[in-house]
């Protein structure tokens, strides 16, 4: 009973979770986003105390309940263990912990976070990493079903889904991510959760709290046969049958060596209902059965995944007459952070590259960064839209308080860069034409057209009002100019009012 009240809780929060990256409307966060927000590591960096403070709690009175119901990336270990089951029942053994492993791990992680080295947290926070791989591998799947849906509902005049654009956001970010599901998926395939209690931080830091935990699987001794059948059926391989022994550190709570012990000798109870008792005296030990088996299977989900997200945008055609070259992304001395960010000191402190603003962003303004002190943070470049001033998707569904929660009054009034004009690269100057362009849809009139010269015929060139200028990208992206635009905005490492 506890095992299925476990697995149904578990499936509750993997799935909503999961569509949190998925759903590119932004819809389910205003219902389940607080599942994201009671993540551990975004909690602690969000310095939500009451969150830490619950969870701890929890771990403390039931074991390590949140690596089995509330992480995603435990429950996705579970799923491909479960899997992997066809191949083989009863694979695993017990195995001593290795703990200088586990805590130079949990060093590395402290040290970078007290350090502000973001990359390196990013890479081990689970949460983050199973982000990455659902937004990067797995959402240009969901999101050419939804177009293949748009396109046969269109055929019988229904708008009921419409087509996105399935683009590569970052290619480093997208090789992390693949890399990552290959390694999660082998361990996991063939020893359960060895990442959880080997490398994870989180997992290392509530195994610590779960040995002093309340309510624990308990060996009855005067019942158990020694069958061994608990310990060949534990993914985090904790249960030592011959010594009837449970390393807690490393039991994640998820009830299967209670719901498969035939004679009810292991049972989930608190610490004053009983006690576990040593080894029974010259019983018969039996050999632990090992794991012999060869990895035989290996999915690569990603490979869909790239070839969708890899497929190059076509090209538009202008009246179905001249070519529109692509716009490239201009050298910025400062990367543009989200509106609600503060800046870049905040950001990176607090992003764990978690790609959940990424997925949710409605005008495809937010990527990963390439660069190495930001490696896989978003950052913002207005190649294929801009940061419309009543869109604040990032903000809402951000779990670590990198993006600070803002309505769109304030996000009106917040400078993140400033838009610099480049008259080399003007139409007016290189063609010969009028424009106008930026001027016209400037959402804070920040931008005036004014004649490059006295003659009577002289085009308008662009002058900016830099104190107006809230760094939407407006200007930038709908500049005809290529490959670069005449304007682009040159991000703030401090976000100023205007």
């Amino acid at each position: 009973m506890l095992r299925k009240i476990r697995i149904t809780a578990a499936i509750f929060c993997f799935t909503l979770i999961s569509l949190l990256f998925l759903d590119f409307t932004g819809t389910l966060h205003g219902w389940f986003g607080w599942l994201a927000k009671i993540q551990f590591i975004p909690a602690l960096l969000a310095v939500n105390i009451a969150i830490v403070a619950a969870l701890l709690l929890l771990t403390w009175i039931f074991g390590r309940v949140y690596c089995s119901v509330i992480c995603p990336l435990g429950i996705f270990q579970d799923i491909i263990s479960w899997a992997s089951k066809k191949r083989k029942k009863y694979r695993f053994s017990y195995s001593p912990a290795i703990k200088w492993l586990r805590y130079t791990f949990l060093a590395i992680f402290c040290i970078a976070l007290v350090a502000g080295i973001s990359f390196v947290v990013s890479l081990l926070d689970p949460y983050s990493a199973y982000g990455r791989i659902v937004s990067n591998l797995f959402a240009p799947i969901y999101q050419g079903a939804n177009n293949l849906l748009a396109y046969f509902s269109e055929k019988i005049n229904s708008y009921a889904f419409y087509s996105i654009d399935v683009w590569l956001k970052g290619l480093s970010t997208f090789i992390v991510a693949i890399i990552s599901l290959i390694a999660l998926f082998i361990l996991a395939w063939r020893n359960g959760r060895t990442y959880c209690n080997t490398i994870c931080p989180v997992g290392t830091v509530l195994g610590f709290v779960s040995r002093f935990s309340i309510f624990k699987p308990r060996f009855d001794t005067q019942n158990c046969t020694n069958c061994g059948l608990c310990e060949r059926s534990c993914k985090a391989s904790c249960i030592n049958s011959r010594e009837q022994t449970i390393d807690y550190s490393r039991c994640v709570s998820c009830m299967d060596c209670v719901d498969i012990c035939r004679k009810k000798s292991l049972r989930y109870l608190p610490n004053f209902k009983l006690k576990e008792n040593v080894k029974p005296i010259n019983e018969e030990v039996k050999e632990n059965i090992t794991d012999n088996s060869r990895r035989q299977f290996l999915t690569l989900t990603a490979t869909l995944a790239a070839a969708s997200a890899l497929k190059a945008q076509t090209n538009k055609v202008d009246g179905g007459l001249a070519f529109i070259e692509d716009k490239k992304i201009p050298n910025r001395a400062t990367d543009l952070t989200p509106p609600g960010s503060s800046g870049m000191r905040n950001f990176n402190q607090h992003c764990t590259a978690c790609q959940l603003c990424v997925s949710v962003c409605p005008n495809q303004v937010l990527r990963p960064s390439n660069n190495i002190e930001r490696f896989m943070q978003p950052k913002m470049s207005y190649e294929r839209g801009y940061c419309r001033p009543e869109c604040t998707k990032c903000s809402e569904v951000c779990p670590t308080g990198a993006i600070k929660s803002i309505d769109a009054a304030e996000k009106s009034s917040i400078q993140i860069g400033q838009a610099v004009f480049i008259k080399e690269n003007c139409v007016v100057n290189t063609d010969g034409v009028s424009c106008g362009n930026c001027a016209r849809h400037c959402p804070t009139g920040a931008i005036h057209m004014i004649p490059k010269d006295e003659s009577a015929d002289a085009l308008a060139t662009p002058v900016i009002e830099t104190q107006r200028c809230i760094g939407c990208g407006a200007c930038e992206y709908l500049c005809p100019a290529r490959p670069f635009s005449a304007i682009y905005v040159e991000g703030n490492q401090k976000h100023h009012l205007v």
